[in-house]
């Protein structure tokens, strides 16, 4: 009988290779951050511009959902590192060796409820006309414009007050024209004399006196004259004379 054939023998496989993850998309990007830890920054960063800054959860929604937000703001309370001033109102507790605790101004709350309430809010006529050092008489009363609705906010020991007006008397493409109308409404035309109206344009910088002219619209008529005025950017123009406004002439 033939010796039957050793069968070959067979080749040992050689073992496949493993398929090679991907790399991942976050292998040597910075390492994530907590929502606690994205807030702590950006108030560093605001109040470094900013010590009195006031902050509300609306300054953060970008940063996580408005409960989680509203539950880190809420720790860092509980732990001292933010003061709660109001409902969602926060600033970072400040002291001075001299006069004790400070205080936001009711600037920085009016500024802080506007954002957080998205209307717009500027100072009252007396107020700006004394923000503007074209009147001596500090007001009594802490009062803003507003085109939301008419309330009063009591912040610690300050209350402001809200008013209601139309937005054209509150709108404007700059702040500081917003608060120069309501400086020359409160001076009132009868009033608004040579001085003011250069103490207007030697205090406005370059860029506020540009939007005077983009906000002209904006502004009475009686103010027109001014405001342009105020705006010239020749400086030849600032010897002219001020306009005056026009008195009614006696009859006979």
């Amino acid at each position: 009988m033939p010796t039957p054939r050793a069968s070959p023998a067979r080749r040992k496989a050689a073992p496949r290779p493993k398929p090679s993850c991907p790399a991942s998309k976050t292998s040597g990007a910075a390492p994530l951050i907590s929502i606690a830890q994205a807030i702590d920054q950006r108030i560093a960063e605001a109040t470094k511009a900013n010590p009195s800054r006031v902050h509300t959860p609306f300054d953060f929604l970008d940063l996580g959902s408005p409960h989680s937000v509203g539950v880190a703001l809420t720790r860092r309370v509980r732990s001292g590192a933010l003061r709660r001033l109001a409902r969602g109102l926060y600033d970072l507790p400040r002291c001075d060796p001299l006069f004790g605790e400070l205080h936001p101004t009711a600037d920085e709350i009016a500024q802080a409820l506007s954002r957080r309430d998205g209307t717009l809010v500027q100072p009252a006529h007396a107020m700006a006309a004394n923000l503007l050092q074209l009147s001596e008489q500090v007001p009594a009363r802490t009062v803003y414009e507003t085109d939301g609705p008419s309330r009063t906010v009591k912040v610690g020991s300050q209350i402001i007050e809200l008013k209601h007006r139309s937005p054209r008397q509150v709108r404007s493409a700059s702040p500081m024209s917003d608060l120069v109308f309501a400086a020359l409404r409160s001076v009132g035309t009868a009033n608004v004399n040579e001085p003011r109206v250069a103490h207007l344009r030697k205090t406005l910088s370059a860029k506020d006196r540009a939007a005077l002219l983009k906000d002209l619209p904006l502004a009475p008529a009686w103010m027109h004259p001014y405001l342009r005025f105020i705006a010239a950017e020749r400086l030849k123009l600032a010897t002219k004379a001020v306009p005056r406004p026009n008195r009614p002439t006696r009859a006979g």
